[in-house]
């Protein structure tokens, strides 16, 4: 059921220069003095490296695409974790996100043309992390446009940007094709770790989303099942790999504090400091506390999720008044849970009063490796072995505090295929909850229309997909639109 509405920009290519360091978001700030052609400007690994981060800020800032509207505006409509459902998808739903990915991949695409152009100038070890950061970062913005939007136009280092050189979508394969090649790529140019650069893009982060990309390749709408093979076989080296940094906090409760932010759990994320700060925390809480009830949950999430110590962690459900008393969420303003990851006790009561938080906002963690490797092997297997039981019981026992819990027991052997991937599944809503994950689980496991039966009225097969934005349809007339929606 879809809405016409017509709020809609051009792309456009943003060089920025910052003071940063480099793919964190730190220090972010957006001060252009000049607009150089790239062909003049990426001369040295610093000017790399700043385009880089500037294609970072095209797609998180504090008030705009994925900084304020990874909960708000564009998945509350249809993740049954969030408030507000409906499933009506109007026109321009996604049209800042299609933009803000584009601007990213301009400034990414010209940072490679640079160095396949021979005018970059370094050491060739500098350069070829540079490399392997770019294609990380492309391999990302096409992950996510591709999911969003499907089959979407490829613009690369090889081929002019979309104003002169307007393009057609590609096929999904064909966007998955790139995305895989890049990953291929960047796991063999980039590091284990930074010791000295906390955050920055690694050899497993290539890794893991490479894995996360072979798990959706697997599934719809491409249903290529020869991905989980790969999928089980990228996730089992980071398992295993004796170099990794990465595996799981032991307390549930320590995942996200401060002090963790760039822990072993903490794969890849889009970062924040106090100087180039994320989006108020605020827009997490219940008036009661604070907050603005922006982005909260509902209470059929909350009523589905067994007691356990990883609830209390992650979700809020009541508050202790200053007299002691307990006031649950059925008696707040929203009648709402909300989101604990991202609020106090998490971020500083000083970030929380001065509407700034410092927090850091996950993307990939290390919970995540274990569950793509045990839904892969699941499937492969036909059923459950014994390295699959092992790899998602480590998240259930850590949810559970490593001890036997009823209302949430362990997963066995005795499962079948089906009853398996259904708990991997239902043990990736919990443990990666609020870091919008569960959206693309419900579309890539076709269950959009089952979750919640309040959104059963307003479904359609066309809901799996975003509009393709009106302004491009207009000014490109090799784009089609997906099915559904209006063209101009």
């Amino acid at each position: 059921m879809k809405k016409n509405k017509y709020a809609l920009q051009r792309i456009k290519v943003v060089c920025l220069c910052f003071a940063s360091v480099l793919l964190s978001c730190e220090n972010l700030e957006e001060n252009p003095t000049s607009f150089i052609s790239p062909n003049n400007f990426y001369q040295t690994i610093g000017q790399g490296e700043t385009a880089l981060a500037a294609s970072l800020s095209a797609i998180w800032n504090e008030w705009s695409n994925y900084g304020y509207s990874y909960g708000y505006q564009f998945f509350k409509h249809a993740d049954d974790q969030m408030n507000y459902r409906d499933l009506i998808i109007p026109a321009d739903k996604g049209d800042y996100l299609w933009r803000g990915h584009y601007t990213a991949l301009l400034n990414i695409n010209a940072v490679l043309k640079s160095i396949r152009e021979n005018r970059m100038e370094g050491e060739q070890e500098e350069i070829d992390i540079l490399v392997g950061q770019a294609k990380f970062l492309r391999a990302y913005n096409y992950f996510m446009l591709v999911r969003l939007f499907g089959g979407v136009p490829l613009y690369t280092d090889e081929n002019e940007d979309p104003t002169s050189n307007p393009l057609a979508r590609s096929s999904i394969s064909e966007v998955y094709d790139l995305i895989t090649s890049d990953l291929i790529e960047a796991q063999s140019k980039l590091p284990v770790q930074w010791p000295d650069k906390p955050g920055r893009i690694t050899k497993y982060a290539a890794s893991t989303l490479l894995a996360k990309v072979y798990i959706t390749m697997a599934t719809a709408p491409l249903n290529a099942t020869e991905n989980y093979a790969n999928a089980r076989d990228v996730a089992l080296t980071i398992i295993n790999a004796g170099d990794s940094p990465y595996g799981l906090q032991e307390n549930v409760h320590d995942v996200f504090k401060k002090e963790n932010k760039f822990g072993k759990e903490m794969i890849w994320s889009f970062q924040s400091n106090s100087e180039d700060v994320q989006t108020s925390a605020n827009i997490w809480g219940p008036g009661e506390m604070g907050g603005w009830s922006d982005c909260i949950s509902n209470a059929f999430f909350e009523e589905s999720w067994p007691e356990q110590p990883r609830k209390e962690a992650y979700l809020l459900t009541e508050l202790v008044l200053d007299d002691g008393s307990i006031l649950p969420y059925q008696e707040w303003g929203a009648q709402s849970p909300a989101c604990k990851k991202y609020m106090m006790p998490y971020i500083t009561i000083e970030e929380w009063n001065s509407y700034v938080s410092y927090a850091n906002f996950p993307i990939l963690r290390y919970p995540e490796v274990l569950l793509i490797f045990a839904e892969a092997e699941n499937m492969v297997n036909n059923g459950p072995t014994q390295a699959a039981v092992e790899a998602i019981n480590q998240v259930i026992d850590r949810a559970n505090g490593w001890e036997e819990n009823p209302n949430y027991p362990r997963v066995t052997l005795a499962m079948s295929a089906e009853e398996f991937d259904d708990a991997v599944i239902r043990e990736r809503n919990f443990e990666l909850c609020f870091e919008f994950d569960r959206y693309f689980d419900l579309i890539r496991k076709r269950i959009l229309d089952v979750v919640n039966p309040e959104t059963i009225e307003n479904f359609s097969e066309d809901d799996y997909l975003f509009p393709i934005p009106q302004l491009d349809l207009a000014e490109n007339p090799l784009l089609t639109q997906n099915p559904g929606y209006p063209s101009p």
